[in-house]
């Protein structure tokens, strides 16, 4: 059984929880002030009504309101604008203890979506002071640990079929990498509506081991960040004295609760 939307929202809150462990964000269990682009897409309203049942106070930024599927925990304060302009989402942005992209390219045709938001996104949140930022990419665009079968079939079928997508993620994680934000990737594989259930296995700079053995489907392996382990947390110095940026992409397997 494939990886699922609401698992990949589940893991994303715990990545929203993660934020209470820095000195500088609100305290586990305390609300905080969301902003979330890609709210009109099947990870994106999963999100919000998540965010929202959590009692998080959610932005959800979209380009056509109608399109926004009403959550059932709540009401996002909606903000109608263009994501690919800096001034306009820059409101959006201000005040936000942590900004979520769950924006990701249409399909295999070719892309930029991500090459030209990530860029906007963040300089509309450098221009407005707020630092917190976790983004939703693919499991496709690296093999740090694969095993021989993912390494040398696997992906590289995979990175042929969606070598558009595949680029634009790319792009997107190299411009948060220059970025100065504190950041969280999120690498997940094929993901579907079907029901979140099963376990979850980590590790840190690298693919789980032995992935295929052991996941219902796809062959993918998923990667996201482990928010209950301090240890996964890459600490560097940012600019500012005193202050700790957490930059992580820590890898993540869903797999069988049988297993």
């Amino acid at each position: 059984m494939p990886n699922t939307i609401a698992a990949a929202n589940a893991l994303m809150a715990k990545s929203l929880a993660d934020i209470s462990r820095d000195p500088l964000q609100p305290k586990r269990g305390q609300a905080m002030q969301l902003t979330i682009f890609g709210a009109t897409g099947k990870v994106g309203g999963h999100l919000v009504d998540q965010a929202l049942k959590a009692g998080h106070t959610v932005t959800a930024v979209v380009r056509d309101p109608a399109r926004l599927t009403p959550p059932a925990h709540g009401t996002p304060r909606v903000v109608t604008a263009d994501v690919m302009d800096p001034q306009a989402i820059a409101g959006a942005v201000a005040g936000a203890d942590a900004v979520i992209s769950a924006l990701g390219p249409p399909g295999r045709g070719p892309t930029s979506i991500l090459t030209d938001s990530t860029p906007s996104i963040i300089t509309a949140m450098n221009d407005a002071g707020t630092t917190r930022l976790i983004t939703i990419s693919g499991s496709m665009v690296d093999d740090t640990g694969d095993g021989p079968l993912l390494r040398y079939i696997a992906k590289p079928i995979t990175r042929r079929i969606l070598k558009n997508a595949c680029a634009d993620m790319i792009s997107a994680e190299n411009a948060i990498h220059a970025s100065q934000l504190d950041w969280t990737i999120l690498r997940p594989p094929r993901l579907t509506d079907t029901a979140a259930a099963g376990k979850w296995r980590t590790a840190l700079n690298r693919n789980v081991p032995h992935g295929p053995d052991r996941a219902r489907a796809p062959t993918w392996v998923d990667r996201q960040p482990n928010a209950e382990d301090d240890q996964s947390v890459e600490r560097k110095p940012a600019p500012a004295p005193g202050h700790l940026s957490q930059r992580r992409i820590v890898h993540q397997l869903y797999t069988d609760s049988r297993s």
